[in-house]
Order: structure tokens, then sequence, then C-alpha cells
């Protein structure tokens, strides 16, 4: 008696509306097991693949029966597909798993395209594989091309809508239905609230980074939309993308996420939940933070000014550099030792002398109780508008939940009265809607509250701005000589060399959140540090890279010059939100006017 051979089926369909629809895929296995009847083969399985791209292996149905059909022994013979295309559509990937399951004695075969085992149909069966390749790859590009036109009409294409939106139906056009994007209440607040404390903090300390904002998140049992807890990526994508300021941006990367050019990106209008400004303000914090950009050293190293001093003729960063030996340290043009004076003329300035007058300068003209109260008159103004917008926002949290509360109280009178049925899923979902409303906008309105109480407990007083004056002056400076670096990066975010001039920049705002900090002016940045494990990154002391061999280059200057031949500190302006300090080069007996 001869023994049946065993047979799979393996049906699939492109996508879950396909699924949804059940049409396809009862079909397909109708079909298959007509011809499995037909040829006398045993049906032992059946792999339904509802909602897969044949475009690529990454299909958990598809990789079970692969792993079955390679096991040993196989439990089936043949794996019976209604079309090659059902398999595969990549040519290449098909005759790889065609020969990888024909190693170990399974054979594919097509319902509608029969091929024999010669040279002949396996070449007709490679023709057909590049047809249906060609073929999915125009359907996709048909498909990507009505999709744009779609988003530049302003429509949603679909996918899970961003934290803060929902999907609504914006119009009919036959039997199809366009849908937007509308912001969402319930979480919208919450997204506001993320970009809240990037920049401005919780009220009780300065600007938080994407860390402490998921740690205060999840801390005061604010939820994803899930119910889940935050993680970091979560809390970095709201901080980063346009979406949120009003700009959806749709095609924006391939499917291997690769970036692709800005001429392919479809900007769709959406709602803003927050301003364009704060949008991009908070950009700029991230990228400040970013260790690319601002590098460990730059908060930990042992040099005063490394990160902020610029030369003045080129604007490039100015680097130490030795001379003697390593007996004298200068800040120098970095732009000029690597490019030649082509680049720049350059400047060395004496590191001592230099780092000495600003901080001189910022303890005899910046950290005085009088010029403080000038420098944050305008941003205490600022400050004192942002309090009387919170409390609107607290005042229309309260009434949405007071709104919420009369609506739940109708329908309670509806149901006691008997005019609506307690077991109406329509009515509980109504009750359930409007229980989330009220108790997402009793949280908001508590969290905001606690915030205005927190910020208006730091209220900036003749006291605090004397007690920070006298607190900083006395800790800038270490014990024994030296500076306390996370100090005067708090004072000043930029220095600038000129010939004759040295220009101390600073922010209004980054000084007045130092003053109502929690800590004040014992608090200090910190920033994770990444290890590279590339040698020319962590030189051994046998390296003799000559980009680690110390530099030794002519000065401009010398410290045998006389003393009153460097800078002294004169003259404060203010510019436009930054407290500007220029410091003009005479001699130290001189009287110098303000420049």
């Amino acid at each position: 008696m001869t023994v049946p051979q065993r047979a799979a089926l393996y049906l699939r369909v492109s996508t879950a509306r396909q699924a949804e629809h059940d049409v396809s895929i009862p079909d397909q296995k109708r079909q298959g097991e007509a011809y499995c009847a037909s040829r006398g083969y045993q049906l032992v399985e059946t792999f339904v693949e509802a909602g897969a791209s044949a475009t690529n292996d990454r299909r958990p149905e598809f990789q079970r029966m692969i792993e079955a059909g390679t096991s040993k022994p196989a439990p089936f013979d043949i794996v019976v597909v209604h079309s090659f295309s059902r398999f595969f559509r990549d040519h290449f990937e098909l005759e790889f798993y065609v020969r990888k399951l024909a190693k170990n004695g399974v054979k594919l075969i097509s319902i509608t395209q029969e091929m024999g085992d010669d040279p002949m149909h396996v070449m007709m069966r490679q023709i057909m594989a590049l047809f249906d390749e060609y073929q999915s790859k125009e359907n996709a590009k048909h498909v990507l091309r009505a999709q744009k036109e779609n988003a530049r009409q302003g429509f949603w294409n679909g996918a899970l809508p961003p934290v803060g939106y929902r999907v609504v139906a914006a119009e009919q056009r036959g039997a199809k239905i366009k849908k937007k994007l509308e912001i969402d209440p319930l979480h919208a607040d919450t997204v506001r609230l993320i970009y809240r404390l990037a920049l401005e903090g919780d009220g009780a300390s300065g600007q938080m980074g994407v860390k402490n904002i998921v740690s205060y998140l999840n801390s005061r049992r604010i939820f994803t939309r899930d119910g889940g807890r935050w993680g970091i990526g979560q809390v970095h994508r709201i901080l980063t993308r346009r979406t949120y300021m009003g700009e959806h941006e749709f095609n924006k990367r391939s499917k291997a996420k690769v970036r692709k050019p800005a001429s392919e990106v479809v900007t769709v209008p959406v709602p803003p939940i927050v301003a364009r400004e704060t949008f991009d303000a908070v950009q700029a914090l991230l990228k400040a933070r970013n260790p690319k950009v601002t590098p460990a050293r730059v908060v930990s190293g042992p040099t005063l000014l490394t990160g902020l001093i610029h030369c003045g003729k080129c604007g490039g960063a100015m680097t130490i550099r030795t001379g003697k030996g390593g007996r004298y340290r200068y800040y120098a043009c970095s732009m000029k030792a690597r490019q030649g004076p082509a680049a720049c003329e350059g400047m060395a300035v004496p590191m001592e002398k230099l780092d000495d007058l600003v901080a001189s300068h910022l303890e005899d003209r910046l950290l005085r109780p009088e010029r403080l109260e000038i420098i944050l008159a305008a941003v205490l103004d600022r400050r004192q508008e942002q309090s009387e917008r919170r409390r609107e926002h607290i005042a229309e949290l309260n009434k949405r939940a007071a709104e919420s509360d009369l609506r739940l109280k109708r329908l309670y009178d509806a149901i006691e009265a008997g005019v609506a049925e307690l077991d109406d899923p329509a009515l509980k979902d109504r009750i359930d809607g409007l229980k989330a409303i009220r108790d997402q906008a009793r949280a908001d309105a508590e969290r905001a509250q606690a915030m205005l109480d927190g910020s208006g407990g730091k209220a900036v007083t003749p006291q605090v701005l004397r007690r920070f004056a006298e607190t900083a002056r006395q800790r800038i400076r270490l014990e024994g000589g030296g500076y306390r670096r996370d100090h005067l990066r708090a004072l000043a975010q930029r220095v600038e060399v000129y010939d004759g001039e040295v220009r101390i920049i600073g922010s209004k705002s980054r000084l007045l959140q130092t003053l109502t900090a929690k800590n004040s002016v014992n608090s200090v940045p910190t920033q994770g540090l990444k290890w590279r494990m590339g040698w020319d990154s962590n030189p051994r002391k046998s390296c003799n890279f000559a980009g680690f061999q110390d530099q030794c280059l002519k000065p401009l200057g010398h410290p045998s010059c006389p003393v009153g031949n460097y800078p002294v500190a004169r003259g404060i302006s203010s510019v436009d939100g930054l407290s500007q300090y220029r410091i003009s080069s005479t001699s130290k007996h001189d009287e110098s006017k303000s420049r």
C-alpha cells in the first residue's frame, strides 16, 4: 500500500483589512483542501498568515512553517500555496527558501502555477517571481502616491495617532470616510506638562532633562494613554516630534527607518498642542545637552572656561595650548591651530589671567543685589504673566471638571427617574467617558496648582538676591586657589575674546532658574558618560599618535608682560534678554568707559 504524501497549507493576505473581510483566506483554504484531496495528499497542518507582506520573511507563521519544514524528520513533505506570490514576492528570497526546504526533502507546490523540477520550469518559476516582485513594488508606489496626496489635503492616513491626539471622521467621499487628527483633551495636558517640565521645571527645581521628566511622571502616577509607565524613548519622541507644534510629517522615513529627503516629506497641518516658540526652545535645550554637542568633559574637566570661550575673530572655540615645555598654559584659537593663519589670525591669552579676570568680573559686577535686580526685572515680569496664564488654565480645568460632574448628575437623575436604562451599553460608555474627563481635569488642575504654588514660594525678594549674591561670591572660588566650574556655568554661557576686549554673555532666564532652584548655587549639572572603545579616544601611554603630543605654540602674549597690559573688568550692558558684559583692554590704573 502506497503511503500518501503529507501536505501543509500556507495561506496569506497582505493587510489586516483583507483578513477582517474574511474572504481571501477561506477561499485559499477551500481551494487548497480540494487540491490535496484530488491529488491524494494527507493534509496535516495549516499555517494562516493574516495581514503580513510577502516582501520579507518577518512573518511569525511563515517562520514557524520553515522551522518545521527544515527540522528532521520533517512533519510534512509538501507545502501547498495558492500561488507563488502567497509564499514570497521577492525572487531572491523565494529561491532561497525553496532550496532550503528542498535540502530537507520538502517541496513547494502552487495550485494555480503548477511547475515541474526540470531546469525550464525552474526558470519559469524564477521569471514569475520577478514579475510578482515588480508588481508588489508598483503597487507600493501607487499606494504611497495616493497616501501623499491624501496627506497634502490634510487627512490622516491611518496608524496610531501621536499621544495627545485622536482620529475623527472629517468627511465622506463616496464609500470612503476621510479622517483627521484633533486634540485629545484627556492626554493633551500631559503633553503640555512634559514641555513645561523641560522648559521651566516643576517649580522646585530648574529645567528638567528627559530622565528627570520620566521620573517625575512615574512617581506621580501620571500614566501613558495605555495605562503604563513612561519611558525615556516615549518622552524624547514627544519633545522632538513636530506634530505637537502643528506640523505632522508624513513619509519621513523608509521601512528601514532611514530618513528620506525633505522633498519627499509631506507636512500635514494639525491643531497645535504647544506653541512654536515653546517647541523651538525645547529643541535648543536638547541640542545643548547632547554629549555630541557639549561633551561631558566640558562639565567635569579641570579647565575653567572649556566649552565657553570662543575667539572673537572667527567664532571658533579656544582650547588649551602650552608653552616652555608645559610651564605656561594659554587659551588659543583652535581654528588657527587646525587650519593655519588663512582660517584665522588667532590669539593666545594666558589661562590663569583670563580665568581670574572672568571670575573677578562676575564677583565684582554681576553678583551684586542691585545689579541682579536690574537684570532680572524683565524676566520677573514675564514670570508674572506666566503665572496669570497658569491661573487661567487652572480655572478652565476646574470648569471642565465641574461640567463633567454636572452631566454625570443629570445622567444619574435620568436613571433614577427610569428615563434611561442602566444596562444600556451606550450609557455605560458615556458615564465612563465623563468620569475619565472629570478625573483627568482634576488631576491636571492639582498638578498645575502645585506648580503655581511652588513657583510662588520661590519669590525673588531683596533678601533672596542678597543671600544668593553673597553665597555665589564665596563659593565661586575654591579653597587654596581655583574656581567652581559649575557655579561659573550657571552665571555665564559664553565668553568671547577680542583684541583688547572680552565679552561675557549669559542668559537671564538661566540666571533666574539658578536663583530659584532648590539648591540655588549648589546645583551642579551632570551628564551621563559614554565609554568609547576606540584607541584614538582612549590613548595608552605607549601611543605615539601625533594628536596626543603636547603642541608648543609661540603665544602672542607672555606671562612676563606687565599685568596692566591685560584686560581689566569694566562696563555692563543688557542686550535683548541676555546680560552681556564687555571688558575693555586698558591699563589697570586708567579709568575706562563702558563700551
